[in-house]
């Protein structure tokens, strides 16, 4: 497959963007204020230094939840906190197994000021 090819197998937009906007504009939420948390007056960046238990915190929050706590402390819900932490540990799972799509300028290690 060229370049071409494999961007167009890619549907980012049309295969996952218009599937779930609304999804994902909470995961964005999330994101701003895990980032607003953690690393207060800072452009929004992931600092994997204090991240790196993507699968016990999803379960913690998977488990409030299920529980019937819909949002936790700091107004965001718990099932997007699972959202946030599955899409990292999904990113760390295929970085570490190298088989990032390298003709794509944004599949790399480097991209994570995204």
């Amino acid at each position: 497959m060229n370049k071409a090819q494999k961007r167009k197998a890619t549907p980012i937009y049309s295969g996952v963007v218009k599937y779930f906007p609304l999804a994902l504009a909470e995961i964005a939420i999330c994101s701003q204020a895990g980032n607003d948390q953690h690393n207060p007056n800072t452009s929004l960046h992931w600092d994997r230094a204090k991240s790196g238990d993507e699968l016990d915190a999803l379960m913690r929050h998977l488990t409030d939840h299920a529980s019937g706590e819909v949002f936790d402390d700091d107004g965001i819900r718990h099932i997007v906190k699972c959202g946030w932490r599955i899409l990292a540990f999904i990113q760390k799972e295929i970085e570490q197994e190298g088989t990032i799509i390298d003709d794509l300028p944004f599949f790399n290690n480097n991209n994570t000021n995204i």
